[in-house]
């Protein structure tokens, strides 16, 4: 076995090809398990904010509903 990977032959690279793929399939794996559910209650709901009364704001810093 070689130990640059300059001088490496292909055997050398195909194992090192194979290696990073299967690690990478294995990270999205945990990835993919570790994610939580959507039945925990935690789903995202749309919320309808509706616009309150106008009001006016003045030179005083005061409000003033109309």
């Amino acid at each position: 076995m070689n130990h640059s990977i300059y001088s490496a032959d292909r055997s050398t690279h195909l194992k090192i090809v194979v290696v990073a793929l299967v690690a990478g399939i294995g990270v999205a794996g945990l990835g993919i398990a570790a994610r939580s559910n959507s039945d925990d209650g935690y789903a995202q709901t749309a919320h309808v904010i509706k616009a309150g009364k106008p009001i006016v704001i003045t030179n005083s810093n005061a409000s003033m509903v109309r």
